[in-house]
């Protein structure tokens, strides 16, 4: 499941006219509302939807492993409208999924596990005030002052299992305007959304009955939104990219059925420089080589050519089977993998992740 795929879930409501938007009881994103942490760290129950996703890479300390491991750790928190004025204490009223995947680069291979339950009962919880996300034994926890965050997490998937600490070693990224992320041309349709690059990541993966030293980057994405996609987006093309220089490069497009572009937008901020928030006429993903999952038929292109406030990058796929069925839980399949970008001169500069949704079958909304 991935943070555009969990939009299955919700209700027809989260796609209706911006009239019946903002007409609704629930408290919609603004323009005008401040981000304020360590508060804005935790959970945000008010809303409809939130994640905190964490993607990256790991290299083993190990000469056996001299490839290295693409990661993701995240945790979903969702209000269940149709419970919300239910009186029984069993009902589920908001839920927590938590989603993990392993790619080994040096075998080709992508390993995954997902998990669902209610708030509550000693199952789950999403705290509000800071970070503190747990589903049975799989957790997300930060600790530090705000500019000196500490994340530590620990899941045990069906086929491996990551207890990892990720130190913050830059300043909070807010996306969009001062952490307003517009998702199209109606302001309603938008998030409050910050970003964490460039987190050091050390700890342990078990693996292939072996315990790995690992160690890494990372990048955490926390969202939150009311009504974030209206019904003309189909698909989600994203990256996260930590450059080598320092920098951090978050840029997506959203499609049309047709596959033309609704709406583009995302981020760069260079060592030493604020962030810059990309208009949607700085961003172009142009799509290069396809490849074919054998497991569901979806072509996805894995090499993108970025155009990018006027300079050119490429994007490419450091394997191509990186698609992950989540049929089981919200129904869909997707592609989200470890890649790296390159500059026009085709040298590597920086590495992260690419996500892509609607290939295998268009977003439901």
């Amino acid at each position: 499941m991935n943070r555009r795929q969990w939009l299955r879930l919700l209700p027809a409501a989260l796609t209706g006219p911006a009239s019946t938007l903002a007409q609704s009881p629930h408290p919609l994103i603004r323009a005008s509302d401040v981000l304020r942490f360590p508060h804005d760290f935790g959970a945000h129950p008010a809303f409809r939807t939130e994640w905190w996703y964490i993607t990256g890479s790991l290299q083993a300390a190990s000469p056996s492993t001299p490839t290295p491991f693409g990661f993701q750790i995240t945790f979903f928190r969702s209000r269940v409208d149709d419970a919300e004025h239910s009186h029984s204490r069993f009902a589920a009223k908001q839920l927590v999924f938590a989603h993990t995947a392993l790619s080994d680069i040096g075998r080709g291979e992508m390993l995954h596990d997902q998990r669902i339950a209610r708030v509550g009962f000693g199952l789950a919880q999403a705290t509000e005030g800071d970070t503190g996300l747990t589903l049975r034994d799989w957790t997300l926890q930060r600790q530090g002052p705000v500019n000196a965050s500490h994340y530590t997490s620990h899941v045990a998937a069906r086929h491996y299992a990551l207890d990892l600490r990720l130190t913050q070693t830059q300043a909070l990224l807010l996306q969009g305007q001062a952490g307003f992320s517009q998702k199209g041309p109606q302001p309603l349709n938008a998030s409050h959304y910050y970003s964490q690059p460039q987190l050091a990541v050390q700890g342990q993966l078990k693996y292939r009955q072996q315990t790995l030293a690992v160690q890494g980057q990372a990048w955490l994405d926390h969202e939150w939104s009311e009504a974030m996609l209206d019904r003309n987006a189909v698909g989600w093309d994203w990256i996260g990219m930590n450059l080598r220089d320092g920098s951090a490069l978050m840029a997506f497009s959203l499609r049309r059925r047709d596959g033309s572009s609704h709406w583009r937008g995302g981020s760069l901020r260079r060592p030493g420089q604020p962030s810059r928030a990309l208009r949607p006429d700085e961003v172009r993903f142009t799509p290069g080589r396809l490849w074919t999952s054998p497991a569901s038929a979806a072509r996805y292109p894995v090499q993108w050519q970025l155009e990018i406030a006027g300079e050119r990058y490429e994007v490419r796929a450091r394997m191509d089977k990186q698609e992950i069925d989540s049929r089981r839980s919200t129904g869909g399949i997707y592609w989200e993998g470890l890649s790296d970008l390159l500059d026009a001169q085709g040298r590597i500069v920086g590495t992260g992740y690419l996500e892509m949704t609607g290939y295998a079958a268009a977003m439901s909304l």
